[in-house]
């Protein structure tokens, strides 16, 4: 799954490094392929996640221990949010690829995506502060655009709609690990809370795929590892690396870059081909996401969340 949160940013104030905005497409375009490896992979869905991330444990846990040398145990209650945290994000995972295989890659990428809304809703809740009028039409374009995307799904095949309500659930539990990691972020660097949430989450997924009956074991070890080092370490480190320097309307247009790379690779790889009416949706979502960013463009950063990643 692939949306992130950024502070106000600083590209207005004309210190941009040269290569933050590359960064920032790259890694954008790196994570819209992980449906692409998901569908060729030769394990399970949900076994090819957990080799996502068993690959990336080893890398994330060096990056780790170089940004914070001295090992000092967490505390019990950061311990605690970031085992949650973890569980989500392997629930997440594994409802996402079993939803991949069920459904276009566009629409996989667009409602995988969809935390990026759930998020103000769940901010609702936990604030008790409702929307602006702003916020509240971009959540409703959001809700247009995702039932006209799910039903031309359905019309084409009733598989897809299952896989459009998986990916949907996947964006959901991915609210969930992100509130986590936030918590999380104000006690430990992110690299820490990347590696710590990945070691909880990788024995979860491979306990979802064997209670699944999934093979286990892959024959080709080169798409898990591709996987791993696009998703988990390249396209992540690149985000790390490139989200601090712009605000959320730029990470929000950014994020946009997933679903047409996506539905590009779908169409070369796999024959899928838009409808006139998928693209409505489509849009329809894309302004949402633009717009529900809008208010946020001039808000001042957050304790913790300066590198919050996904």
């Amino acid at each position: 799954m692939s949306s992130s949160t950024a502070p106000g940013g600083r590209e207005a104030q004309g210190n941009l490094p040269a290569l933050a905005f590359p960064a920032l497409v790259a890694a954008n375009v790196l994570l819209a392929a992980g449906p692409w490896f998901v569908r060729v992979a030769d394990t399970g869905p949900i076994a090819t996640g957990f080799w996502r991330m068993a690959l990336a444990l080893p890398v994330l846990l060096l990056l780790a221990a170089r940004e914070a040398p001295r090992i000092t145990p967490p505390p019990r209650a950061v311990l605690a949010v970031i085992v949650i945290g973890g569980i989500f994000f392997a629930t997440d995972v594994a409802s996402w690829h079993l939803g991949i295989l069920r459904t276009k890659l566009a629409n996989a990428t667009l409602f995988g995506n969809c935390s990026s809304l759930i998020l103000p809703l769940a901010g609702i809740v936990l604030t008790r502060i409702w929307p602006t009028r702003v916020q509240w039409l971009a959540l409703g374009l959001a809700m247009i655009g995702a039932l006209i995307l799910m039903g031309g799904s359905y019309e084409l095949s009733g598989a897809n709609l299952v896989g459009d309500l998986l990916c949907v659930l996947a964006g959901f539990l991915y609210v969930g690990y992100l509130l986590a990691v936030q918590s999380a972020r104000r006690s430990l660097p992110s690299w820490s809370v990347l590696a710590l949430s990945t070691l909880v989450s990788a024995p979860f997924l491979l306990l979802y795929a064997s209670l699944a009956g999934e093979r286990l074991i892959p024959g080709d070890w080169s798409t898990v590892a591709m996987l791993a080092f696009t998703s988990q370490i390249l396209g992540q480190g690149l985000m790390v690396y490139a989200i601090v320097h712009f605000s959320p309307l730029v990470v929000g247009l950014a994020l946009l870059i997933q679903p047409a790379v996506a539905a590009l690779i779908g169409w070369l790889a796999f024959g899928e081909m838009l409808s006139p009416l998928d693209l409505v949706g489509a849009a329809i979502i894309a302004a949402a996401l633009v717009v529900i960013r809008l208010p946020a463009r001039n808000a001042a950063p957050q304790p913790g969340a300066d590198r919050l990643e996904q």
